[in-house]
């Protein structure tokens, strides 16, 4: 658990951007660091959670309340994949890329112990599901942009 916590945090960290999540939240880059850290050292250490809020706030995602919400057992259900739709086709690019390395993570942490648990699988069909959105956007967004 402690793992996926650390990996959602740091993916919400990297789709804000450091810089600018140092700035929203008043930490430091070594701090921030230290909150997805894998490191024995920092195992026991998690971002605060009006710095979660504050980053989610600007994020593409809530990373961290989804990773909350799914240890849970509860999906979360809103559209999302909408606040990007106004960016265009560059917009859309960037969201994908950043999906995608997220379903990557996912699939890595999943296929670890070479085995796919039933829970491991929902997270990624999830993953897929939003890739399947922005993609879709992204649809919407070059028929839009060829007249």
């Amino acid at each position: 658990m402690n793992g996926y916590l650390k990996k959602h945090t740091e993916a919400l960290v990297k789709d804000v951007g450091i810089e600018a999540a140092c700035r929203l939240t008043g930490k430091s880059k070594a701090t921030l660091g230290r909150y997805y850290s894998l490191d024995d050292e920092h195992s026991d250490r998690f971002m605060p959670i009006n710095a979660v809020a504050a980053l989610e706030a600007a994020s593409s995602h809530p990373h961290v309340t989804s990773a909350l919400a799914e240890l849970r057992g509860v999906h979360l259900d809103g559209d999302l994949s909408r606040r990007n739709s106004q960016g265009g086709i560059n917009s859309d690019v960037i969201t994908l890329s950043q999906r995608f390395a997220m379903l990557m993570a996912e699939y890595n942490q999943s296929i670890e112990d070479g085995v796919i648990s039933v829970n491991e699988a929902k997270r990624l069909l999830g993953e897929t599901l939003e890739l399947q959105k922005i993609l879709v956007e992204m649809k919407l967004h070059l028929e839009e942009e060829a007249g």
